[in-house]
């Protein structure tokens, strides 16, 4: 009770309006054994200048990406981002209220996402975009989800795709009632060989976890036969240089936002996004903007349809999901908007040349090999290590590099993620870099 702003009369009124003696009475129902039987241990107060100083030293022990050479990977990549977008995204036109319910209040953000919707549909060659899911990965559990009928509860996932959207998926689908199996990829891509009764989708990441491209046209028509539903999981920046999900013949297509727009910070936020054709916009979560005519014929936007729990459909909505990551979708917008179709191309083929000489660099470092020497790649490079993958990660922050990520269920693959930032000569140092660790120079013990 010290740490509340009610007085002893506050609480002394709202119990008697509840009807119980005390506020002990209210958690009576709580079991006694999961109950705190004693006083909070709470260090004492600080004035505002201490707990800032002490925050302060706090941050201060973090390393970020400016201070270190960063091959990120898994998604989350260290692309550029230009100055305009948060000069844009922070203007007073963007700052309406949370969710523009009420479009004569709303136009400015209202007429972003319905130009964030366009560019999705533009990108991945589908036919509606919504605007937009919480990242890449929910996007995923929520694109599956659209899948399921009452005879087919099956999902069907490459090992090629990430394990840690898999994951997602498993933990979402453990609502759902769907079953999340897989299919390896020896090869490092492939499509399954066969594929059950009762599937709903197949879900095949393009490039994948390894950096690999896939077939996603034999996948999908895989997946038709069978009477199931392609999901793709894209990378937005390949799309400068690689054919859209659309014209793959998905389903559905998914992928993680944040090259566009957004920063690494430590973990998000982050922009999911979903596409998928017209048969399906009925299932799609989220909101949809639309563009329409006020009574004097002038251009106008609104929410056209919000499949989800908080609105008319109820028990009957496809998702629970009650945010939209605006911020981000804007961000997103302004981003591509500076990029443009030709920018776009030229940041993909960039990051594909230097996936290509990292990847030749980096198997060249004594005792590294590629993991699929074989397989065409785009931006990610796998790599075999002769050790734990994150103990050389970690090796290496030491000396200036954010080598990339390991792979969740190989310890030794590491994966290392080439941006239209990365140049040849910090590639270079990277893997000189690399292989003074794994030569052991420097490190006591």
């Amino acid at each position: 009770m010290d740490f509340t702003p009610h007085t002893p009369a506050d609480v002394a009124a709202m119990l008697a309006v509840v009807g119980v003696d005390s506020v002990d009475a209210l958690f009576a129902q709580i079991p006694e054994a999961v109950r705190l039987d004693r006083a909070l241990d709470l260090p004492p107060g600080a004035a505002e200048a201490e707990v800032a100083g002490a925050l302060l030293r706090l941050a201060a022990r973090n390393r970020t990406v400016d201070e270190l050479v960063c091959f990120a990977a898994g998604g989350v990549s260290d692309h550029y981002v230009p100055a305009l977008v948060g000069g844009l995204a922070g203007r007073s036109e963007f700052a309406t209220s949370y969710t523009p319910y009420q479009p004569e209040l709303s136009q400015g953000v209202l007429q972003a996402l319905f130009e964030f919707q366009t560019m999705i549909v533009e990108l991945t060659g589908m036919e509606a975009a919504n605007a937009s899911l919480y990242d890449g990965a929910t996007a995923l559990a929520e694109a599956v989800a659209m899948t399921l009928t009452a005879d087919r509860r099956t999902v069907l996932v490459s090992g090629g795709v990430d394990p840690r959207l898999v994951a997602t998926l498993r933990t979402y689908s453990a609502g759902t009632g769907a079953r999340v199996e897989t299919w390896e990829v020896p090869a490092g891509h492939g499509a399954p060989d066969a594929i059950p009764g009762g599937t709903a989708a197949v879900v095949l990441q393009h490039p994948n976890v390894y950096g690999v491209l896939e077939d996603v046209r034999a996948a999908a028509a895989a997946a038709h036969e069978a009477g199931a539903r392609l999901i793709q999981i894209f990378d937005p920046v390949s799309l400068g240089v690689l054919a859209p999900p659309g014209d793959l013949d998905a389903d559905l297509a998914v992928g993680e936002g944040q090259p566009f727009g957004s920063q690494l910070q430590f973990g998000g936020p982050n922009l999911g996004l979903l596409a998928c054709r017209m048969a399906d916009v009925r299932k799609m979560p989220g909101r949809i903007v639309g563009e329409t005519v006020d009574l004097d014929g002038r251009t106008g936007y609104v929410l056209t349809l919000q499949a989800r729990e908080q609105h008319i459909r109820r028990e009957k909505a496809t998702s629970n999901i009650c945010t939209n990551q605006t911020l981000m979708a804007l961000a997103a917008t302004i981003h591509l908007a500076w990029l443009g179709p030709e920018g776009l191309r030229e940041q993909g083929e960039r990051c594909a040349a230097a996936a290509a000489y990292a990847a030749d660099r980096l198997a060249g470092v004594p005792g590294v090999t590629r993991r699929f020497p074989d397989a065409p790649i785009f931006r990610d490079v796998a790599l075999v290590l002769p050790r734990d993958a994150d103990e050389v990660i970690d090796r290496l922050v030491d000396r200036g590099f954010l080598a990339g990520v390991a792979h969740p269920q190989e310890p030794t693959t590491l994966i290392v993620g080439l941006t239209e930032r990365r140049t040849r000569a910090e590639i270079d140092a990277l893997a000189d870099a690399t292989a003074e660790v794994l030569a052991g120079v420097g490190i006591a013990g």
